[in-house]
């Protein structure tokens, strides 16, 4: 179940996915499949030609404590969303380890390049405003693969938007504020390298993959009562037959357990 989670993260942030020819019939859930698959396949494109070599490269000069500092940093940054949507969902025992975890670090951490508050016993808890208007009942609508950005849906492409607006690299000055997400988009893709290695193993059909182990992440972050995961579908050759409906409800947690990959937005 974590590599699960840790798939749907991992290839979320790096937006880098590959695509397949679009099946006869639309999808429930899915109903821009074929435009979402050609986003998919463009992403996966930009990210096989450019993200993916700088990262690799990134990743062999740098050394692994210096790696392990950097990302340790947009993570104590990313507390800050993770408080204030904590808030807003008056998750307030939630909020309050956030707010102790950001003034840890940033003070005995030299402003978040270690992280003393994980070992002291302080949880991350991994937020956005898309699971702040989930929790609040709005629905989260098609799923939506966006450029660059990768899986989504419509209320948490809202939500991206928000959160983006809000980061608190946006209000650093331009000439310390792009060479930080560029550092940042670098760091994160690195993180992610191995994740990507599994999902070329994991999935025939990377797109269908991809697609439901970020619908289900989503639903288990929600921890909505009684959500139980969509069936699975085929992932095979899409010229095959779906698999019986029976058959589907009884493997309807096999992504979590399959060979399955991850990606992870933002330093949250």
């Amino acid at each position: 179940m974590k590599k699960l989670r840790n798939t749907a993260l991992a290839l979320a942030a790096a937006g880098a996915l590959s695509g397949c020819a679009t099946g006869p019939n639309a999808t429930p859930g899915d109903p821009l499949e074929p435009m979402n698959r050609v986003i998919f396949k463009v992403n996966d494109t930009v990210d096989r030609t450019i993200a993916q070599p700088v990262a690799k490269g990134y990743q062999k000069v740098t050394p692994q404590p210096l790696r392990t500092a950097v990302s340790n940093f947009f993570s104590n940054l990313g507390d800050i969303t993770n408080f204030a949507n904590d808030l807003l969902q008056l998750k307030i025992t939630d909020a309050t380890e956030d707010l102790m975890r950001l003034a840890f670090n940033s003070t005995f951490g030299l402003g978040g390049l270690l992280d003393w508050a994980t070992p002291a016993g302080l949880p991350k808890h991994h937020q956005d405003f898309g699971l702040t208007l989930g929790r609040w009942g709005v629905p989260s609508g098609p799923y939506l693969v966006l450029p660059l950005f990768g899986p989504s849906s419509f209320r948490d492409g809202v939500g991206r938007a928000v959160d983006v607006k809000f980061n608190p690299l946006n209000y650093v000055d331009p000439a310390w504020r792009n060479p930080l997400y560029i550092a940042q988009f670098v760091s994160a893709r690195a993180d992610l390298l191995g994740a990507t290695n599994l999902l070329e193993e994991a999935a025939l059909d990377k797109y269908s993959f991809v697609r439901d182990a970020y619908v289900q992440q989503r639903k288990a972050m929600l921890n909505q009562p009684g959500s139980a995961p969509p069936a699975l579908p085929n992932y095979g050759d899409e010229n095959e037959a779906q698999a019986p409906a029976a058959a589907s409800s009884a493997g309807a947690s096999a992504p979590a357990g399959a060979s399955a990959p991850a990606s992870a937005p933002s330093g949250q």
